[in-house]
């Protein structure tokens, strides 16, 4: 793909990134088999590359008994369907298929989370963070509570809440960008 294919920002070669940043895009590309669009557009600025990913490894890599990592996809993929997010939903849609070993679940979650074959506790934990995405003035304590009483800690709420955040500044800015999905996440986990 060209630059133009893929953002409406330019996009720099491999070979003029610092080691790092091109060392971390070889990574994935090995891993995946393809470079996902994104890593190109972000490492048009290494020191923001830097810290994106790294905030994103930390929310959505660390340990947490309570939000498995197919649970932290789905609400990256509710989260960007509120936000209209196309790379997002599709590029996180198909890491959800994955964690999830689950075909359908990324694409009911896209439509209407509320009509998916999920858990009524990932129900709360969904509505939460689209709350947080969307209308994070209106979060109340009665909003924390059902999560309690859904059986989230303290520390899992803070997650949900950070995870919807982040991906609100990622919906944004690969909205703005124009950021066009790579072909390769459509068949992902099917």
């Amino acid at each position: 793909m060209s630059a133009k294919e893929i953002a409406a920002f330019s996009v720099p070669e491999l070979s003029t990134l610092p080691d790092d940043v091109r060392e971390r895009i070889e990574q994935v590309q090995e891993k995946a088999g393809f470079v996902p669009t994104v890593f190109l557009l972000l490492a048009r600025r290494p020191a923001e590359f830097r810290a994106f990913f790294d905030y994103h490894d930390a929310l959505m890599l660390r340990e947490n008994e309570q939000l498995s990592k197919a649970e932290r996809e789905m609400i990256v993929v509710v989260t960007s369907a509120a936000n209209d997010c196309h790379y997002c939903v599709i590029a996180h849609g198909a890491i959800l298929r994955i964690y999830a070993k689950d075909p359908l679940i990324a694409d009911q979650l896209a439509i209407n989370y509320r009509k998916a074959e999920i858990s009524e506790r990932q129900r709360c934990m969904l509505d939460f963070a689209v709350k947080v995405a969307v209308d994070s003035q209106s979060v109340e304590q009665q909003d924390r509570d059902v999560l309690k009483a859904a059986g989230f800690s303290d520390e899992s709420i803070w997650d949900i809440a950070n995870i919807a955040a982040f991906f609100a500044l990622s919906n944004r800015m690969a909205s703005v960008a124009d950021l066009v999905p790579n072909a390769e996440f459509y068949g992902m986990g099917r």
